[in-house]
């Protein structure tokens, strides 16, 4: 495998300061704790961290020819670079109500697995915002994101605008992170 082929996304606590923030500082905190991770994943990756743009419907504008994503929820935040687009997405893993199980996928996607539903909630839910964060779209594509096809436990095969995007899972300390897998290799950094 050769090193343009791998992706290094970095998951990093949140700590115990910044998870008892509050409001907007909060929310800044997580999103400068995401974006430590990206530098690491950029160091990782041998590139230099450019400067980070989005565009007018918050999508990261690439930064010298390379795609990056962050995310960030209460526990833990991450970032990932590489040389075409992705998207990276962490939840807890938690309950949830059957109207929020109905939203997230159809019928026929739930026939596609026998298994836990409420983790498969999360392997669909953290798969499709990954790839609507790779695709440049965001939440509002929704309905029109659907798996298409669950390869194993930990990746599966999504089906958006007439694209196949390969999502690869990895689950940690009861959370679940997904990443668009666009043909690298991926090694996961837990910090």
């Amino acid at each position: 495998m050769s090193e343009s082929s791998l992706i290094y996304p970095v998951i990093v606590a949140v700590s115990e300061y910044e998870r008892n923030l509050k409001g907007r500082d909060k929310v800044q905190a997580l999103s400068l704790l995401a974006r430590s991770a990206l530098e690491v994943s950029c160091r990782k990756s041998g590139i230099i961290l450019g400067v980070l743009n989005k565009d007018q419907n918050g999508a990261p504008v690439p930064f010298d020819g390379n795609f990056w994503s962050i995310t960030h929820k209460s526990e833990y935040a991450g970032g990932v670079v590489a040389k075409k687009a992705t998207g990276l997405d962490i939840e807890k893993i938690k309950p949830v109500s059957k109207a929020l199980i109905d939203k997230v996928a159809g019928p026929k996607e739930w026939a596609l697995s026998d298994s836990c539903k409420e983790i498969n909630f999360f392997r669909f839910w953290t798969a499709k915002e990954a790839v609507l964060k790779a695709s440049g779209k965001g939440i509002s594509g929704l309905s029109d994101c659907s798996i298409e096809k669950i390869i194993d436990d930990k990746s599966l095969i999504i089906k958006y605008n007439n694209q196949k995007w390969e999502v690869l899972h990895y689950f940690f300390d009861g959370h679940i992170a997904s990443i668009v897998k666009n043909g690298f290799d991926i090694e996961w950094t837990l910090l």
